[in-house]
């Protein structure tokens, strides 16, 4: 679980809400169902109409990362290329043979096979920075739909406001019917931009880091399987992945 998050999140509103408190508003100002329909829902309707599906999909499923990052197990998989590349010095590439099947990385278990089947160096790493690229760039893409959040939420915002103010416009002879429009045109604004910078840039940008952990983990992967392809000492090997430890 990610500490963090549930810590800002609650610090974010906690300030806000408590804000509100201190200067003598009410917390039940800030519920308003209308508003939140009309900026909830116009935020959807424009990152819908932007979005490929596949790409909308993978960002529902990635949205989990936030609170329970998936786990970049570095020094496990320095011990774990350095324990092959001292199997291949004493047995040769075809020793890992029987280590395929019970990797559990699928990445990792590709550059294993490609090994064991004497693919040479190059063409190992040509292989895996291609599978590194397309995922890295998808994965992004699905984090760039809560950018998309982030930038449509506060215009949709702005027109929440701006129908509110009309309703009022409307309804000038009849006071028992400014107020509640009022009240939809301010808390319109402040969903919008509450909903931007509390929650989706802040999930974009968590989730554009984990993507990053990632990629610079299954490089070091690649790097790994190339120095025992090229028949590197294994304790080159360990010390040059060392490098990839934060």
């Amino acid at each position: 679980m990610d500490i963090l998050t549930l810590l800002g999140l609650l610090i974010g509103f906690g300030a806000i809400i408590g804000g509100n408190i201190l200067e003598g508003g009410h917390t039940s100002s800030l519920m308003q169902m209308t508003a939140g329909l009309i900026v909830l829902g116009g935020t959807v309707g424009a990152v819908l109409v932007q979005t490929q599906l596949t790409v909308f999909v993978r960002s529902l499923k990635m949205l989990l990362w936030v609170f329970k990052p998936p786990k970049v197990e570095q020094q496990a998989a320095v011990e774990k290329i350095v324990g092959w590349s001292n199997i291949a010095r004493k047995e040769g590439l075809l020793g890992l043979e029987s280590l395929v099947e019970s990797e559990t990385d699928p990445f990792a278990r590709k550059g294993l096979q490609l090994l064991v089947d004497g693919s040479e160096p190059e063409a190992i790493r040509n292989i895996l920075e291609v599978e590194i690229g397309v995922k890295e760039h998808f994965d992004t893409q699905a984090a760039k739909v809560y950018e998309g959040y982030g930038g449509y939420s506060p215009t949709i915002g702005i027109i929440g406001a701006v129908m509110g103010l009309i309703h009022v416009m409307n309804n000038l002879a009849d006071p028992s019917k400014l107020g509640s429009g009022i009240a939809v045109a301010f808390v319109a604004t402040i969903y919008g931009v509450a909903l931007a910078n509390l929650i989706f840039l802040p999930v974009a940008n968590k989730l554009k880091g984990h993507i990053h952990n990632q990629a610079q983990f299954r490089e070091m992967v690649v790097e790994g399987v190339i120095s025992i392809a090229e028949g590197e000492n294994p304790r080159n090997i360990e010390t040059k992945l060392e490098g990839y430890l934060g």
